[in-house]
């Protein structure tokens, strides 16, 4: 017989707390295990009230992890919902686990946009911001909308964290921010489900009409401290869908004074291997300006030896700061937020902002499209395939670290 993999308990709702999306928070009090915090998903366990008994695993909750450290319910098996309504979709996601869901693809047959999505083939330029976290995602936003309040920004949401869009209070907070959320691969619970990162950032383009998208896990990273042993190496691979589908990989660069793991300081690891070793196409790597002298010249000694196909750019970060300290949501990475990780946040801002710069200009009524130049006065960028450098200074094309070090 094979060892058991989760902790069952069953336990009795005591109070209900927060909620948002598609969760809410419990109380539950567990024989053995006194009252813990609880989530349930009521599409898919229905809504559990005080005095219901409910089936639990708590499995992560006994390891008291961070993220993922609630104790989950399973069933409120003498409540449970009605059945989903017939004609539902055909996608299965969580697939082959007791707690499958079914949804409605984006491109499936017979749904009103297969026929679009059928045809779609290209990205048409749209620049895609890619980060490895999932805490990177408001950053981003504010550093493009900052930059553009009028874009259209989707999010594609990854499979590498939690499953569940439902989990996330970031974006129960950013929806109304965004154009719309699709769930790819095994995450569910997006305005729209898709099947790929490809199919995906198409429903993004194509779909939503977004004028840039932000791809990365759901929360909950996982990783074991080895080279390859992390969720986040899957940004590589969303970097090469954005290529091959004709869009623009953009980099959001994992940055750290404020991380006690040395492989985490300046750029992490993480950074280096996924869109250094694993995007072989190529992707813009964004870093900040204004840094400071000592892990500016640090970041730019880590992407000094990025691969020529990646060509580095420092952004100015003028008001980012100030539109970061506006967050509509707490921004917290690994336990800490902003400004102890200053860094971390500044360079998804300034992702965000470059993305919002790279978007495609239409063609004016002559057919002309302008190119997106200039300085950091009325650009804060530049055009990175107009140099052979592999790293671009925003300003004067000069390689080096970054001169706003300090500032």
């Amino acid at each position: 017989m094979p060892e058991s993999r989760i902790r069952w308990r069953r336990g009795r709702v005591t109070a209900t707390g927060r909620s948002w999306r598609d969760a809410l928070e419990l109380t539950v009090d567990v024989p053995g295990d006194g009252e813990l915090r609880a989530l349930a998903y009521p599409s898919l366990v229905g809504h559990p009230e005080p005095g219901d008994d409910v089936l639990l695993n708590t499995t992560a909750w006994a390891q008291k992890l961070g993220t993922g450290g609630y104790a989950m319910v399973v069933a409120v098996p003498d409540r449970l919902p009605p059945d989903p309504p017939t004609g539902g979709g055909h996608l299965v996601k969580a697939r082959y686990t007791p707690l499958q869901v079914s949804v409605r693809g984006v491109d499936e047959q017979d749904t009103e946009h297969h026929e679009l999505l059928a045809e779609a083939d290209s990205l048409d330029g749209m620049p895609v911001v890619v980060a490895d976290l999932h805490s990177a995602l408001p950053a981003v936003l504010i550093g493009a909308l900052a930059t553009d309040p009028d874009l259209k920004v989707a999010y594609v949401m990854t499979d590498g964290g939690a499953l569940s869009a439902g989990f996330s209070r970031t974006l129960g907070a950013l929806a109304r921010s965004l154009v719309g959320i699709v769930t790819v691969g095994q995450s569910f619970g997006g305005d729209l489900e898709a099947v790929s990162v490809h199919t995906g950032l198409l429903a993004a383009k194509h779909v939503l009409a977004a004028d840039l998208a932000i791809v990365a896990q759901g929360p909950g990273n996982l990783g074991t401290g080895t080279p390859w042993g992390f969720s986040g190496v899957a940004a590589g691979e969303a970097c090469n869908a954005v290529s091959v589908l004709g869009g623009q990989p953009i980099g959001a660069l994992r940055i750290s004074d404020a991380d006690p793991r040395p492989r985490h300081r300046g750029v992490s690891h993480h950074s280096l291997t996924a869109f250094g070793r694993v995007a072989l196409a190529g992707v813009t790597l964004v870093a900040p300006r204004g840094l400071g002298s000592e892990l500016g010249e640090q970041v730019d000694e880590d992407l000094a030896g990025q691969p020529e196909r990646n060509p580095v750019v420092w952004v100015d970060t003028d008001g980012l700061e100030k539109a970061l300290a506006l967050s509509p949501v707490p921004l917290s990475t690994m336990g800490r937020g902003y400004p102890e990780e200053r860094a971390y946040f500044l360079a998804a801002a300034a992702a965000g902002r470059y993305a919002a710069l790279a978007v495609p200009v239409p063609p004016d009524a002559d057919g002309a499209t302008d190119d997106i130049t200039g300085s950091t006065t009325d650009a804060a960028t530049t055009d990175a395939a107009t140099t052979d450098a592999a790293t671009t200074d925003a300003t004067d094309a000069a390689a080096g670290p970054d001169p706003a070090a300090g500032a």
